[in-house]
């Protein structure tokens, strides 16, 4: 956690959140206007999370029409907990994702959809048969071998 809260990573991290922009969360609390609440609360943030005694805020839920019907539903982290995500990815990243499967495509540094697709199509030009696309989306909310995560996202808020 210390690197986590190390200034030079913290800065880094807060450049990231500002140039992503996006939505507030649950507290209302814009980009624009995180850098003065930032300056305020800074030093109880740090404490907080060095103790572990920090809790991130509830996730506004907003629900996107999809183009065919249907809805995509978003969480909306609060800023502060965007900034802390990103912290802790810049720290966590370098350690596990060399562990990652060279066919894991998903949320990855220089890794990207296209990628992916194209991959498949070599594994097909080699003569493999199958290309599986995972989405876990919403295994976990309804699989009957997960009942303590289903009943945990059930009780959640926000």
């Amino acid at each position: 956690m210390e690197a986590v809260v190390e200034r030079s990573n913290l800065f880094q991290a807060y450049e990231r959140v500002v140039k992503n922009e996006g939505s507030p969360g649950v507290d209302g609390l814009t980009v624009s206007e995180f850098k003065p609440w930032l300056q305020r609360h800074r030093v109880r943030v740090r404490q907080d999370l060095l103790t572990g005694e920090y809790q991130p805020e509830a996730v506004r839920k907003v629900e996107i029409p999809k183009p065919q019907g249907g809805v995509r539903t978003l969480g909306i982290p609060t800023v502060l907990d965007r900034l802390l995500q990103q912290a802790l990815n810049r720290v966590l990243q370098p350690l596990f994702d060399p562990e990652f499967s060279a066919s894991s495509y998903g949320f990855r540094p220089g890794r990207n959809a296209h990628q992916a697709v194209q991959a498949a199509r070599g594994y097909v030009a080699e003569g493999k048969r199958w290309v599986v696309d995972l989405d876990l989306e919403k295994f976990l909310e309804t699989s009957s071998y997960c009942p303590h995560v289903h009943e945990m996202l059930s009780n959640r808020s926000g």
